[in-house]
Order: structure tokens, then sequence, then C-alpha cells
């Protein structure tokens, strides 16, 4: 497949551009049509919500607030009536509206929606649906009318969930932010523009024909309108980094004399190996999601998932394409002075990375320790996670939801962003609005008239939608004030259903953990046959887990260094994050582990020492591990600036998680653990080994070398000569013979008359690669060796410089 796409990349290219551009053409004629979908079964509030449906069907749809404001005087007076009342008129006329209730009314209470100094009133709006269902033109030309009386000391702001929906923050800043991070960070890894942008472009083609993809299926199921956050978010970091790695396996295998094309097969049979598993192991980390039987996580599943997977397509087929159109401009021009002059580089691991993993291999109980304080130090937050919803109070600061709320809770109380309705079919509904009013926590309470037998009681707390207080009243109105009244009542409103779903999603998170766990833990034990490998890499996910939830808890929760986020108040964790949190950060903790604990497998295969495999792995896959994170940090962090408090809220989290997984976990915690744990690393039952599936994250050729490596000598050996295409023997060229995994296996120097011997590990096919100085063009060939020795010659032609 890679060397199809490298050969016919015209082709390759042309269908990706016009799949890209007929999906986007496409998504842009039927617009966007998401639903955020909350179906509770089972719970208090959705059984109030589906007794008001049923009683009163032109109220059970959301109920949005506009709110205003004088500078001097009062709400009262008639040139603020003359110009509030007509709007409000207009609004009750419009088709999908099912009443205006506001403070002018002949029969309305004088001050019940008029604030005690007077210069605060509100008009509430009932829509004839629920707020995911309300048409966006209706809700923008609520919003115009209303605002559209404001003047001189008369503020008119509206709040409310459908509102909500049209205050979209300006989309793609986020993602241009990330982008223009992580080229810096490609730019400096790589050190040339060219390969800087293929990782940047094979995101941006896997992200955009998942985001439209996305868009499409909006339009046959319910998704969600935070699944394209999530889908750009978790896209851009792993569309990235899965390029990134496979570049720079070609890239190395470029600077060790492979021919690009030869180069560019043996990348992708290698890391393009890797990427394929690590986005299946994303994909089903993501999938997990599905057990907690939440239909509003199903779309974020769907977008998400399809994401990943186009990111990985695009990473395995046009990148090929696009790696064969750069040749050798994949390096930088320094890099390619270089290999003209000197010839291939050895196979050696050198630098910071290098003396690092010596670091580790010395001191493994100190580095593991230290380590292990700084997770549990982070960790300790997570203690007073506390699940729940954001609200308008976390709104941008210049949106009119935000100011709304600020209006509201100025004026009435922090409550009356929250109220609650107590749903009553049967029992004394009069004796339970009096038991209502007297309970703590209530800072009012009214029956509305009854409808076919169904009351309801507006109940306005004394403390705000997010506050524990006002979950602690829902509880004692449950459990207390409704079965002492006699009453037959569902406590129901928007901050019960917030509660409810934060309940119901704790009680299943040990669920979820457990699934994408136990999956986890048996992708790996098939991958690297073993099992402690795999059950290090599970305890490792749950101490990044934590810790990752500890910094969410301290930023979010208590509010440290929130107000340079610029996102309000603290308040609870959304209550869908950790399950989607979780995923993000399994999959790709994953994906680091299998990159990480590949490179040591292969070198285990070959050497059977694991201290030499654990030091050469961390040595040779660090530095672009951390290269990968520091992209998908920058990316994460770019979306506190999408003005969504819940992707600012994933951003933070999914940043963390990554930054302190990738630069403590599998850079130090990881190779010190295996370290300790010496050869029981590669342990697995002879019983087990028998009955697993064989499931080869490298190719199978890489195992060839373990025979010599065991003392039993060379199977064979290559030799010949090297000529010019004169016939003249050419003196000190470099001869090497690879496996098909790039893997350096003999190198020598071609003699006076062009000779040269190389050993062969075992029969197989393998890479020989020549080079000579200039003028001579540098040779790879692919071999088939048998068990008798094999005899090539090598004939180089004269070029200008190496190719």
């Amino acid at each position: 497949m890679a060397r199809w796409c490298y050969r016919h990349r015209l082709v390759v290219l042309l269908l990706w551009v016009g799949a890209l551009f007929g999906l986007g053409f496409s998504a842009s004629t039927a617009g966007t049509d998401y639903a955020n979908v909350f179906s509770l079964p089972d719970t208090d509030s959705k059984k109030a919500y589906d007794l008001m449906e049923k009683a009163f069907p032109a109220s059970a749809g959301d109920t949005d607030t506009v709110v205003w404001k004088v500078d001097e005087g009062s709400v009262r007076d008639q040139d603020v009536r003359s110009r509030i009342q007509p709007a409000l008129d207009e609004i009750a006329g419009m088709k999908g509206v099912g009443g205006v209730t506001g403070p002018y009314a002949a029969d309305a209470a004088d001050t019940a929606q008029i604030s005690g100094d007077g210069r605060i009133a509100y008009a509430q709006i009932t829509f004839t649906e629920q707020a995911n269902a309300v048409p966006k033109e209706l809700v923008q030309d609520v919003v115009d009318t209303a605002r559209g009386v404001e003047q001189d000391g008369l503020e008119v702001e509206v709040g409310g969930q459908a509102i909500q929906r049209v205050q979209e923050p300006p989309t793609g800043l986020a993602e241009m932010v990330g982008l223009a991070a992580a080229a810096v960070v490609l730019f400096l890894a790589f050190g040339s523009l060219y390969a800087m942008l293929l990782p940047l472009a094979v995101a941006v083609f896997g992200v955009g024909m998942g985001l439209f993809s996305t868009q499409l299926l909006s339009h046959v199921t319910d998704i969600p309108d935070l699944a394209p956050l999530l889908s750009s978010l978790i896209g851009l970091g792993v569309g990235i980094d899965y390029a990134l790695f496979i570049v720079t396996r070609h890239r190395k295998g470029v600077l060790r004399g492979l021919d690009p094309e030869e180069s560019t097969v043996v990348a992708l049979n290698t890391s393009g190996r890797a990427v394929l598993f690590a986005g299946g192991t994303v994909c089903i980390a993501l999938a997990g999601m599905l057990v907690t039987n939440l239909r509003f996580l199903d779309g974020v599943v769907i977008g998400t998932s399809l994401t990943v997977v186009l990111s990985v397509l695009a990473a395995t087929t046009l990148l090929p394409a696009l790696l064969g159109f750069l040749g050798a401009r994949v390096l930088s021009r320094k890099q390619r002075r270089v290999l003209a002059a000197t010839g291939p580089e050895p196979e050696k691991s050198s630098g910071p990375a290098a003396r690092w993993s010596t670091g580790v291999q010395r001191r493994p109980r100190t580095i593991a320790a230290l380590a292990l304080v700084v997770m549990a130090v982070l960790a300790l937050p997570v203690l007073s996670l506390r699940l729940g919803a954001t609200d308008q109070g976390n709104d941008d600061a210049s949106t009119t939801t935000r100011k709304a709320y600020d209006l509201l809770a100025e004026g009435f109380g922090p409550g009356f962003n929250g109220p609650l309705q107590v749903v009553v079919d049967g029992g004394d509904a009069t004796a339970l609005t009096q038991g209502i009013k007297d309970t703590p926590g209530v800072a009012q309470a009214a029956a509305l008239p009854p409808a076919s037998g169904v009351t309801v009681i507006q109940v306005v707390p004394t403390t705000s939608p997010q506050s524990a207080e006002t979950d602690t009243l829902i509880d004692r109105l449950r459990d207390d004030v409704i079965p002492e009244a006699g009453a037959q009542a569902h406590v129901g409103g928007v901050t019960a259903v917030s509660k409810d779903f934060a309940t119901v999603t704790g009680d299943r998170l040990p669920l979820f953990v457990a699934t994408i766990i136990g999956l986890g833990f048996l992708l790996l034990l098939v991958a690297f046959r073993s099992l402690v490998v795999p059950l290090t890499a599970a305890v490792m996910n749950l101490v990044a887990a934590a810790a990752s939830f500890g910094v969410l808890v301290a930023v979010f929760q208590w509010g440290w260094g929130l107000d340079l986020l610029g996102l309000g108040k603290e308040g609870p964790i959304n209550a869908f994050l950790p399950v989607i949190m979780l995923s993000l950060l399994f999959g790709l903790s994953m994906d680091y582990q299998v990159f990480l604990v590949s490179r040591m497998h292969e070198e285990w295969v070959h050497t059977r020492d694991n201290a030499r495999a654990v030091r050469v792995g961390l040595a040779e896959t660090s530095r672009v591990i951390n290269s990968a994170a520091l992209i998908m940090v920058c990316v994460f962090l770019a979306f506190v600036l999408s003005g969504d408090a819940g992707a600012a809220m994933a951003g933070v989290g999914l940043a963390a998680a990554v930054a302190l997984d990738a630069f403590i976990l599998r850079t130090a915690l990881v190779p010190a653990a295996m370290h300790l744990l010496g050869d029981s690393n590669w342990w697995l039952p002879g019983w087990l080994e028998k009955r697993l599936p064989h499931l080869a994250v490298e190719p199978k050729e890489e195992a060839a070398p373990a025979t010599a490596a065991a003392g039993e000598g060379p199977a064979s050996v290559v030799h010949g000569f090297v000529r010019n295409t004169a016939g003249e023997p050419v003196e000190d060229a470099t001869v090497t013979l690879m496996s098909q995994g790039g893997r350096e296996l003999d190198r020598v120097t071609s003699l006076a008359d062009g000779s040269y011997i190389l050993s062969v590990p075992a029969p197989g096919t393998y890479l020989l690669a020549t080079t000579a100085a200039p003028p001579l063009l540098k040779r790879a060939r692919q071999l088939t060796v048998a068990g008798e020795p094999l005899v090539h010659d090598v004939e180089l032609e004269e070029g200008a410089e190496v190719s």
C-alpha cells in the first residue's frame, strides 16, 4: 500500500483533495443539525419532564429569560414599559413560542418579576420545544427583538439554554493557534520547512473530513454540538502525532542510506503499523463510552472516532504520497549536505535522550520514587472531585447570556438562575407548597394554576445552580419534604436534570473505567506477549488519570489560576467530562506506550537483554514522544481560546494528562519500573502463549536477528564488488545490510578492489544500501538471502549529489 501510494502520489493527492472539497461542499449545503439529547430514563427529573409535557404541552419546552435594567428611576416607569411591552408581545406572537410571562400583564403580581429596588425586571419566554430542538432562526429573532429596544440608560439582555445555542464563540481561533504552536514545535524538531508541513497537512485533511462527515451525520442521528469541538481537538492531536512518528522514522531511514521510496515503505511497515494499532486503541477507548448508556455520549463517540479513523487513513495513504513529492527534501539542507559528504549516519543514540536513558538505568529507584511523589501530590485534589454542570455564569463576559445571568443574580439572588420545578400529580399541592417554602435553602416557591390534575411549583433556591447546597436542597425535597407532605411529586428543571446526569454518570463510571482498562490490557497482552507490560500500562493510566483530574479540580473547582483563563467563577466539573477525558487519555496513553514499548520489545527480541532493551527503547523514542506530547499540549491548551467553558475544561484537563503521561510517566516512571522488574517484564505463561492470537506491531522479519544474537553465528553472507558505470572498483564505499524494519545488521567499507562481504543473521529478505562520496549516488536494493552465500555486485552511477 505504501509503495503504491508513493508511486501514484498525484492520484492519491487528487483523491484526498476531491474528497475534502466534496464533503465540504455537501456539509455547507446541508448545514448543521446538532442536538444535545440528555436521555435519563428512570430518573426523577425525567418523570417530572414527562408529566409537564403531558399536562402543559405548550409549557413543557425550554423557558428562557429577557431581563432589563435601568440606570435611573424604575422599570415601572411608563417610558420603560412602552419600549419593553411591544417587544414582548412581538416575541409572544412568534411561531414556536408557547407564551411570554412579563411583569406588566394585568394579572401579574406587581413585584414578583421586579427586583426590590425596582431597577431590574424579567420576563419568561416559554418555547414549545426543549432547548436543543428550538430552531436557531427563532432564537436569533428573539434575541434581536429583545435587544433591539435598548437605549441609553436601559440595558436588555437575554439568557437561557436556547439562547446560549446562538451565542457561539468565533470558530477556528483555537484550531489556528494550536496549528501555529504545533508548527513551531515541528520546525524545531525537524529543522526543515517541508518536513514541518507534512504532519500539519495530514492533520488538516483528517480533521477537515472528520468534521464535515460529522456535520452530515448530524442530520441522521443525534450528535451534540460539543462533538465537533472535541473531534477537532483530538483529531489535530492524533493527526499531527501519527504523521510525526512516521516522518521521523522515514527521515531516519534516509539518513542511514535508504532510497526515499524504500525508506517510506520501511517507515510505514514499522511506525505505520504502530499508528494503525494506536489509532485502533484510541477508537476502542472512545467506544468504551457506549457502556455508560448515555445517549448524549453516543454522538461524541461517532464524531471523535470517525475523525481518528480518517486521521489514521490520511497518515497511512496521503502521507506516503506527500513523501513521494518531497523525496530527499524531507531532510534539511544541512542534513542533505552532510549525507552527500560523509555517507549514511551510523545507527546510534546520542544527545540528551541517550544520557537521560542511561541515568534512568543507573538510578531507577530514585527516579521512580520522585515520579510517584509528583504524581501523588498532583492527584490529591481529585479526592474533592464534584461532578455537575457549568452554567451561563461560566460564559464569556461579553455574551448576552452571561450578562443576563449576572443581572438576575444581582436583582433576585443567585438561585434565580437555576429554578426547580416540583411537578405534583397527586396529594395536597397546597400543603406541599407551604412545606417547600419552610424548607431551608428555598428563597421563594409559588404554585402555578393546575392543568389535567398536575400542579407545578416553581422553587427558587437561595444558592446558585452550581453550588453543592443546591444539590443538597434537591435531595432534601425528594427525600424529606415531598414524602412528609404525602404528595406524589417529582423535582425537575435544568438544575435537577444536571444533578441527575452527574449522579448517573458517577454511578456508571467504575464500569466504564473497568471496560477500557480491560480492553487496553488485552490489546497490549496480545501485542507484546507479556503479562507485566500491560499490567504496568494499566496502573500508569490510572495514575495519569488521577493526577490530571487533580489538576482539573484545582483549576476549575477550586479556582486556582482560573482568572488567567478568563472563564468566570469556579464550579463543579462537567459530568460528561470524566468519561470523555478518560477515553481520550487512555487512548493517547496507549499510543505512547505502544511507541515506547514496541521499540523496547524489538530490542528484547534481538538481544534478550532487558536493561539494554529498556535503555535503547527509551533513548530512541523519548525525543519523538516528548515532541508529540508537546504538540498535543499546545493544541489542547489552545482550546482555552474557544470561548466555550466545556471545551476549555477538556483542553486544560487533556493538556495536563498528556504532559504528565509523556514527560513523567513514559520517560521516567515506566522505564524505571521496567529496569526494576528486569526480565519479568516479558514473562508470559506457556499455556497462555499458545492460546493468544498473534498481533504484530513490528514486522515479522525484525525477529530474524535473534538467532545470531543467541551466538549461533551468521546464517549466510552477501558479498560482491562495488563498481562505477565504467566498471572501475569503488574504494571506501559504505555498504550496509538492514532488516526490512530499517534496523542496521552489518556495515562494512569496500576495499581497494571494490570488494565487500556482509554477515547475514538468518535467511530472509533484507535491504542493502551502498553509498560513496560524490559524485557517486547511493543505491538501496532489496535482497532475498537463502541458506547459501549470495553474490551481489553494486553499480553506482555518477551524479551531482546524493538523491
